[in-house]
């Protein structure tokens, strides 16, 4: 036993969960619980083996595990965030669907709903829409800045890796053990180790940590890049608003990740070692807890919304044909949220003691960050008026977020008197809202973004019926589900409720189950149209590199861009740079002369973190120190040893070769016939736009 137990701490048979169906009384909650470890088990054994059949290992190894590109990184970074979205999604309809059965009890266990809710919320924070936003910023921030590559590119795979440990945490805990019951917030006394003895807690706090430390590292990477790796003439007041929006998110990353990091850490103690810092015995107090994670948690919505609404600034002015309306108050608003995103984190807990003068504070400085982002909507509003408004899919989405988003943000206002937060807390009001938010604002913005840069990742745009389809689905099943849960909410029904008894908020949470069902075919029709876009790729290429008319440096180049980015550094003269360009007939001009471009080498540190990483986590939630031990040090010798010796095998582009691969572009694009915006989704636009510019009245 002793040997045993060294070899597996506390891992036994009966924490495999494919097993449970046959080890235990089989009914619809096990059938579901041990399909969804057989899903993970046989997902992965085909992934392998389609892998191997296809002869994509040697490509995927020499060209993307070991890569450095931020435009390859951020690629795999939105990789992930698919594949978790799959799981994220699949859950919350099953909540859906218990609950639009819960008056009869469900088909699930209380157990197994908590599971549920807690993977759900962690899923889609930190492992869907954090990895998504996070690889969007890595695929246009360098080009938009005029940049070759992030500040620190070994540190920006470190990242990834890091991310994608905790991301495979998750996802192990479908097959061994199981996850946390406390939510997606943690809280003890919920996860301290009298409540919940088992590994539920642990693999939270182990995937959250690693995957905290790699957005605390990316927040660093990007705030030096944007700070340092500007073309010359790029001024602050010259950057794209994306770009400002990243600036303030990567701010807010470096200093809202730690109090995370910190909380996870002293409830690891509490947990490992008998430590007491959220007990209520020997001097602990849990809200120490509430106030550390919040002190992340609300610096954390912006993190995911800034992004988002720099998205919806490149396309408003895009799709409108004129440019940005409000620059500078779009700037001022950012910052201001910004700030503000660190004084409003006491209102998640009004009903938990504090007296009413602290309330009221946090009360106004909640209602006084919606009027910096009510500024953005105005001048959003602005840019489109008179302006050639095309309704493309991501423009669809920026005006679906318009007129969702500000239901969900005045929902919030509501929210943020302390008086109205009293009798609504912890109800199904707080759920709506919350999702009101997150995914008008931040997951249409993503997927704004990821349809709006495809063509400039990959050389072909995204399949437009699909995308459309999609982006209904995903507006009217989004409404569906959530806008019944208001009702719900003012009429008592509290959040995290395997079943209830109340047959009046039955009708309600059947119309929350139908959305449900919509929102899974939207997630049916965002994996149609990539298959067929990719089928139909020669019918939508994109050469000349700007299909959609821009007004920004990334689409200056060739589509998918070279890894060195730019010929020569582009020296900037104005805001929108290429846009002024195309005015004065320069968009496609050889430089005077080209030289050697110097780029780093490939990397292991990547894929280290993310196998090294996941077993670490994996040796402490389970007990098994040596795999814990052997981890960390090959970890830690490996990052160190690579900071000693440094980068032993950049890599050098010869003068001779950017100027044959520039001009043969240029070539190209002299051979295209410019298209008009009316042939913007036809097989005639090839990535070159006619003229069109229109000037914004300022």
């Amino acid at each position: 036993m002793e040997h045993t137990s060294f070899l597996f701490g506390r891992l036994t048979l009966d924490s495999l969960d494919p097993l449970k169906v046959f080890l235990h009384r089989v009914d619809v909650n096990m059938i579901i619980l041990s399909g969804a470890a057989w899903a993970v088990v046989l997902g992965g054994i085909a992934a392998v083996a389609l892998l191997t059949y296809m002869g994509w290992w040697k490509p995927l190894w020499n060209n993307w595990f070991r890569t450095v590109d931020h435009k390859k990184i951020g690629i795999m970074y939105i990789v992930l965030a698919f594949i978790m979205l799959l799981r994220g999604v699949i859950e919350g309809v099953l909540m859906r669907a218990q609950q639009a059965d819960g008056l009869h009890g469900g088909f699930l266990s209380a157990d197994h709903y908590a599971q549920l809710f807690s993977t759900h919320g962690t899923i889609m924070i930190f492992f869907m829409l954090m990895p998504f936003l996070t690889g969007l910023m890595n695929i246009a921030v360098p080009m938009q800045i005029g940049a070759r590559d992030v500040s620190f590119p070994m540190l920006n795979s470190v990242s990834l890796g890091l991310t994608i440990a905790g991301a495979v945490l998750v996802m192990i805990s479908l097959v061994f053990g199981e996850f946390s019951t406390g939510g997606w917030t943690a809280y003890p006394p919920y996860t301290g180790v009298n409540f919940q003895p088992g590994v539920g807690p642990d693999y939270w706090l182990w995937s959250v940590t690693l995957t905290g430390l790699g957005a605390t590292l990316t927040g660093m990477n990007f705030v030096v890049t944007i700070y340092k790796e500007r073309a010359p003439g790029m001024t602050f007041f010259r950057m794209p608003m994306f770009t400002w929006t990243i600036l303030c998110t990567a701010i807010l990353m470096v200093f809202a990740m730690p109090p995370l990091t910190v909380a996870s850490v002293m409830l690891v103690l509490d947990r490992y070692a008998d430590f007491h810092f959220f007990t209520s015995a020997l001097g602990g107090n849990m809200m120490n807890y509430a106030n550390l994670f919040w002190l992340f948690g609300h610096p954390e919505v912006y993190i995911l919304v800034l992004p988002a609404f720099g998205v919806y600034s490149e396309v408003t002015a895009t799709f409108s044909g004129k440019r940005l309306y409000g620059y500078g108050s779009l700037v001022v608003a950012t910052m201001a949220i910004a700030v503000l995103s660190f004084t409003v984190w006491l209102h998640h807990f009004f009903t938990m003691g504090q007296d009413a003068n602290v309330n009221a504070i946090f009360g106004i400085a909640t209602m006084l960050i919606g009027i910096p982002t009510g500024v953005k909507i105005y001048d959003w509003m602005a840019t489109m008026y008179r302006g050639r408004v095309r309704f493309t899919v991501p423009m669809l989405y920026t005006v679906n977020f318009m007129v969702l988003f500000v239901l969900g943000g005045l929902s919030g206002i509501i929210l943020a008197n302390p008086s109205i937060d009293f009798q609504v807390h912890n109800t199904l009001f707080l759920v709506a809202h919350f999702h009101n938010v997150l995914i008008p604002g931040v997951f249409f913005g993503m997927l704004a973004g990821y349809t709006y840069w495809f063509p400039k990742m990959f050389g072909f745009r995204l399949n437009d019926k699909w995308g459309y389809i999609a982006c209904w689905c995903w507006s009217i099943g989004f409404s569906l589900t959530f806008f019944p849960l208001y009702v719900v909410g003012l009429m008592g029904m509290t959040r995290r409720t395997v079943s209830f008894t109340n047959p009046a908020f039955e009708l309600w949470m059947l119309i929350s189950g139908l959305g449900a069902a919509v929102l899974t075919f939207a997630l049916f029709a965002l994996c149609m149209q990539l298959y067929v876009s990719i089928r139909d790729r020669e019918q939508t290429r994109d050469i000349g590199g700007d299909p959609w008319g821009a007004r920004t440096l990334e689409w200056a180049t060739p589509s998918p861009a070279p890894h060195y980015n730019f010929p020569v550094i582009p020296h900037i003269n104005a805001r929108e740079a290429f846009a002024v360009a195309k005015e004065a007939g320069a968009g496609y001009q050889a430089p005077k002369s080209y030289s050697d471009i110097h780029l780093p080498g490939d990397t292991m540190m990547g894929v280290i973190m993310a196998v090294f990483g996941s077993a670490f986590g994996f040796g402490m939630v389970w007990h098994i120190w040596w795999m814990v031990v052997i981890s960390f040090a090959i970890m830690a010798v490996s990052f160190i040893g690579r900071a000693i010796r440094g980068d032993r095998h950049p890599h050098t582009v010869p003068a001779a070769e950017v100027q044959a691969e520039h001009e043969a572009w240029l070539e190209k694009v002299r051979t295209i016939t410019p298209v008009t915006r009316d042939q913007e989704l036809k097989q005639a636009n090839l990535g070159v736009a006619a003229h069109e510019y229109m000037e914004a009245a300022q």
